[in-house]
């Protein structure tokens, strides 16, 4: 049964009340002054004006879309598409709102494991017949494919893709005498062996850490994507295949195992902290991190003196029973109350065409969704971007596609914080989050 508007109502109101301060009123004040600084209000535009929102990402990706956004309204005069760059924390919540209030964006970015959310209430429009007939679907990965895809109707295009690796310090290795982990996307280390190498790290000084295995404990949608593969990767997962139940899969013995390993490494073998130190990995008081393939050409430009090669390297994201990192991330969608749906699709086929993607990625070096656009990069056979292709095309897997995803990645988050942060008992966490994920899918029914 599909989610009405009264969802996104719902938790609107849930995230407002946990933010503790939002008011609509200074919201309609950000539009207009978001207006004004593009050039003027919308029924001042010449022609049609196409409002695109999306969430503030890294300095590359920004520049990125700030170029597409210019090459589109030049090349297309009689279309004006104003960009409404929104942080991260906050675009969630106004986006949500707007929906609910009947004024969203006519364009929007959309965090995949969400849509279902946004188009089980009807905010977004389907973009299946444009996207079967324009948007070259064979040219995308089956997991991609399935991400942007809800009840058997694409809503959403991609242009970038998502995978996670393991970095790691080669002074710190050398100097425990851990031999370099394999370059081969094929061949990733187990978690026992990066274990290993955690403890050797550690020890070499009470200031070092060995690892901080998942992105540590940051808010929004960071802790499910980083620490939900650690379950896969041990033989579970959150939720049955059709996303019915938490029961049996979330407390399962294989995720009960992966979420004791994971406690193991801050609280028994102590080679993972909660508060690490500013610059830890730079100054080489980290041994290993897991991070995101958006992040390489970003550590280049943050930290010049820290060279891949020479100070870290970059090996598959660690195994346990599987080999499986996430996928997903932010693509394109349209509104169900634009004006204007032809010439919004003509902006998102733009945008995540060959040529769009293309741009894209010569200047963000993030992984392309589409194959063609990866084969037009020589870079991307070639390590380190081999191994987040490899990952992405051949070992990833969606978060679950639910409108019941918030509760679930905000279970997940409090879980690994439960037994990560807090040292919880394990069966007792997955319990508590089993009990909250299944009574929200049981007010789907």
């Amino acid at each position: 049964m599909k989610y009405k508007l009264t969802v996104i109502y719902g938790l609107t109101a849930i995230i407002i009340l946990t933010a503790g301060i939002y008011s609509i009123f200074s919201f309609t004040s950000f539009q207009e002054t978001s207006r004004e600084k593009s050039g003027g209000k919308r029924d001042e535009q010449p022609g049609i004006h196409l409002t695109f929102w999306r969430n503030i990402g890294t300095e590359l990706e920004n520049q990125a879309y700030k170029e597409l956004v210019a090459d589109f309204n030049k090349e297309h005069p009689t279309i004006k598409v104003e960009m409404i760059p929104i942080p991260y924390g906050d675009y969630e919540l106004k986006l949500r709102t707007e929906i609910a209030a009947g004024d969203p964006p006519d364009i929007l970015t959309i965090d995949t494991p969400t849509l279902a959310l946004y188009a089980s209430a009807g905010g977004l429009m389907s973009l299946d017949d444009y996207m079967r007939q324009e948007g070259h679907i064979e040219d995308l990965a089956s997991p991609t494919l399935k991400g942007i895809t809800y009840e058997d109707e694409i809503y959403l295009s991609p242009i970038a893709e998502s995978s996670v690796a393991l970095f790691y310090n080669i002074h710190l290795f050398e100097k425990a005498g851990i031999p370099l982990p394999s370059k081969n996307p094929h061949d990733p280390m187990t978690w026992d062996e990066a274990l290993e190498a955690a403890k050797k790290i550690s020890a070499l000084s009470p200031d070092i850490t060995g690892i901080d295995p998942a992105q540590g404990f940051p808010d929004g949608e960071s802790p499910s994507y980083f620490k939900m593969p650690i379950l896969w990767q041990f033989g579970g997962d959150v939720l049955d295949s059709d996303n019915q139940t938490a029961s049996g899969y979330l407390n399962s013995p294989a995720s009960l195992k992966a979420l004791q390993f994971y406690q193991d490494l801050y609280q028994k073998h102590l080679v993972a902290k909660v508060e690490l130190p500013k610059e830890a990995w730079e100054t080489n008081k980290l041994g290993m991190r897991v991070l995101g393939s958006w992040m390489v050409e970003s550590l280049s430009m943050m930290n010049p003196d820290f060279r891949l090669g020479e100070d870290f390297g970059i090996t598959a994201l660690p195994k346990g029973s599987e080999q499986v990192v996430p996928n997903g991330g932010w693509s394109l969608g349209i509104s169900s109350e634009t004006d204007y749906p032809d010439e919004a699709w003509e902006f998102v086929r733009y945008v995540t065409s060959f040529e769009g993607a293309k741009k894209y990625v010569e200047i963000t070096g993030d992984v392309p969704a589409r194959y063609s656009v990866a084969e037009a990069f020589p870079e991307f056979n070639e390590y380190p971007k081999n191994i987040f292709v490899e990952q992405a095309q051949k070992y990833s897997k969606n978060r679950p596609i639910t409108p019941a995803y918030p509760v679930v990645s905000d279970a997940v988050k409090t879980l690994f914080e439960d037994v990560g942060i807090g040292g919880k008992d394990v069966e007792i966490s997955a319990e508590e989050a089993v009990k909250n994920i299944n009574a929200e899918l049981n007010d789907l029914e």
